[in-house]
């Protein structure tokens, strides 16, 4: 039956949360969707969820990322010739 819930969506999603609490520590845990309070680990305090920065960093040296790795080179290069510019000077 627990495949057959997972399969239709019966269960809850569970999804990774910043918590801060009153004295600013900040709390990172895999919880429920609905979940919007939890005990801080740390003072033991209640911690609210808060919107935390979703950007992804993308790794420009491997080459999986063609955009990221192009414009890494890009500024690569202009700092090669910044730097022999100085060095010439």
């Amino acid at each position: 039956m627990t495949k057959m819930k997972r399969i239709y969506g019966l269960t809850k999603m569970k999804r990774i949360y910043d918590f801060l609490c009153p004295d600013g520590h900040v709390v990172e845990k895999y919880i429920e969707i609905d979940t919007t309070i939890i005990p801080c680990e740390i003072c033991n305090q209640e911690a609210i969820r808060v919107v935390s920065f979703a950007g992804p960093c993308l790794d420009p040296i491997s080459g999986d990322f063609p955009s990221a790795t192009l414009r890494w080179a890009r500024g690569r290069q202009a700092k090669i010739k910044a730097e022999r510019k100085v060095a010439e000077a």
